[in-house]
This record gives C-alpha cells, structure tokens and sequence, in this order.
C-alpha cells in the first residue's frame, strides 16, 4: 500500500487536467476545440500541456490544503452547512486565482482576445477549471469524511467494549456484595438455636453443628456461582431443612414438588434458602397453627413459586427487606427475568424465573 501511496497525487494532477479540457470540449462541443490545438506549434503545445498540469497540481494542492485546513478550524460536527459554504468560497476563490493568472500570461504572451468566439473559448475554460475545482474539493472532503466515520466506528466500538467490561466488572463487584448479604441472616438464627442446644442436649447439639457445617460449606462454594442448578439448591433445602426441624419441629413444614426436567435449570444460589427464612420469619409457627411452605414449579410460565400460608406474628420485628431485595437484585445483574412477588389473602407467593 505504501509502495503505490506515492503514485496518488500524481495521477490526481492528470485526472485534472484531463477532466479540466474534457469540460472545456463539452461545454461547447460545437466549438473549435480540436483545430485550436492543431494549429498549435509544438513549443506552444507543450507550454499549454506544461501550465496545463502546473494549474491541476495547484487545483489539487489548494483544494486538499483547505480542505485539512477546516478541518481543524471549522468541524463538520457543529456547523456543517457553515463549513460547505466556506468551503466552497476558498475553492472557488483559489481556483479563480489561479484561472486569471493563467488568464494575465496568455494576454501578456499572446494579446488579448481577438473576437468573441475567444472570449467565449476562454470562459468554457475558466467554467470547466472551476467545476473541476470544486469537485476535486468535493471528492477529498468526501474521503476525509469517510475516513473520520471509520476513525469514529472504530473508537464507538472501542469505547462500547471499554464500557461492557466495566459494566460487568460493576455487575459482578455489586453480585458478590449481594452474596455476601446472606451469611448474616443466616448466622444468627442458626447459631442461636445451636448455643441452645448445647446446654439442653450435647448428641443433638452435636448433629446440629455437623449439618449446620455441611449446609455452610454448600454456601461458601455456592456464593463464589452466579447460577446454580435447581437440583443443587434442593439438595440444599433438603439439608436446610433438618435444622430448620430441630429449630421449629413440625411448626415449620417444608413440601416440594418439582418435576424432574425443571431440576437442570438455573436460579441465584441460597435463593431459596431466603424464601424459607423470610417466611419463617415473618409469619408464626405453632403445633396448632404450622406454617406451611410450598416449592412448586409452574409448568406454563416456567417459575418456581415458594409460597406460604400468611399468619403474621402479632408485633413484628423491623423488617429491612433484604431478602426479597437481594434476590430481585441478583436477578436484575443476571437476567431480564423479574421475579414475582404476591401478597394475598391467605398466603404469601415469590416466584422465581427459572433459567436457561
């Protein structure tokens, strides 16, 4: 590419000049185009051939350098129509110039023009030069303008993965705070039972602290996962649930129903593991009034619903919302899907996306 960068301006200047007498012939065709240059000696051949490609260079020359010129003083950004107009005036200023000095040594070299059909042939020749002119402008804006367009594509493009992979460096810093929301509320209930059953029954205690330590374990490898499957969160609930048994006996039942080819799709990790809590801890839980806890699948809308009966306690806790807002939260960095949450008169639904 290089080798040939050099040939460009070259072949500029003797496509203007061509293109500067093919004007000039069809602006009057009629004219007495071809037998004005046979009669020409060759000396005088070769001088209009010479100040011919003397006046393309320039016409190329000053319609680049203006044409660079704008550019740093007058973008096309903010006042394109402004920048056409003076873009224009310049070429067709410089090109003017340039055509009368040709014009004042043809006069001073060969006289004034004789008749008419001289002055005539002398104005094709200016009207082709300027036309010539402005499109040789014309053609070099257009490429710088393409140029510029690739240039910007190509910074767009840049600047759009720069900001995707801050974007999910945010995402993900947000996700993995959000995670680590969870190991508080989870705690505390749990070493609450755990200290009293330490004094009330050692062997229980003892097997207590075993699942507590398997059923942690699971969170801390989990919470490094975005997604986990289903199936591996139910195993996890069916863990959970044994010390949610010796916490609550049968005050807290749990019944899950999920068909088997839902159990390879993706939910947030310890997401169902906060249903459970949140409805444990807002609702009462007695041997005459359990509280009852369904995870079922919606076959038509692919949700997993967590639903439970709604018995609230009568002098509730302040409550900060961080369950439900953790979960809509990870749903909102990880999915277009939002989850859904019903409140009715007799139970208390959340109904997580499952997915792909």
């Amino acid at each position: 590419m290089k080798s040939i960068k050099w040939l460009i301006k070259p072949v500029s200047v003797i496509v203007v000049f061509i293109l500067v007498y093919l004007l000039y012939y069809l602006i009057n065709p009629f004219g007495d185009f071809l037998g004005r240059f046979g009669q020409m000696l060759f000396p005088e051949l070769m001088e209009e051939i010479l100040i011919g490609l003397v006046q393309s260079w320039i016409i190329v020359e000053a319609s680049v350098f203006i044409s660079k010129f704008l550019d740093k003083k007058l973008s096309w950004n903010y006042t394109p129509m402004l920048r056409i107009g003076v873009q224009l005036v310049l070429v067709i200023s410089v090109a003017t110039a340039v055509l009368y000095l040709q014009h004042l040594y043809y006069t001073k070299e060969y006289g004034a023009p004789l008749d008419s059909e001289e002055t005539i042939s002398i104005w094709q020749f200016f009207v082709g030069g300027l036309i010539v002119s402005i499109f040789v402008s014309s053609f070099h804006t257009g490429y710088s303008l393409l140029e510029y367009w690739k240039e910007s594509m190509a910074e767009t493009a840049e600047l759009k993965i720069k900001t995707l992979k801050l974007k999910e460096v945010a995402m993900q810093s947000e996700l993995q705070s959000l995670k680590l929301q969870l190991d508080p509320h989870f705690m505390f209930n749990n070493f609450s039972t755990l200290s009293a059953l330490i004094n009330e029954d050692k062997e229980i205690a003892n097997r207590f602290l075993d699942n507590l330590s398997q059923v942690y374990r699971y969170m801390i490898i989990n919470l490094k996962k975005n997604l986990v499957t289903l199936q591996e969160e139910i195993t996890f609930v069916k863990s959970y649930n044994y010390l949610i048994l010796i916490r609550h006996g049968e005050n807290v039942r749990i019944d899950m129903n999920v068909p088997e080819e839902f159990t390879g799709r993706y939910i947030p990790p310890i997401g169902l593991q906060l249903l459970i809590e949140n409805a444990i801890k807002h609702n009462r839980a007695t041997q005459a009034m359990p509280l009852q806890i369904s995870i079922s699948v919606d076959r038509e809308t692919g949700f997993l619903w967590v639903k439970n009966n709604l018995q609230r306690i009568a002098n509730p806790l302040q409550t900060t919302g961080l369950g439900l807002r953790n979960i809509i939260n990870r749903y909102g960095i990880l999915s277009d899907k939002v989850p859904v949450i019903e409140e009715k008169a007799n139970s208390f639904e959340v109904g997580l996306p499952l997915l792909s």
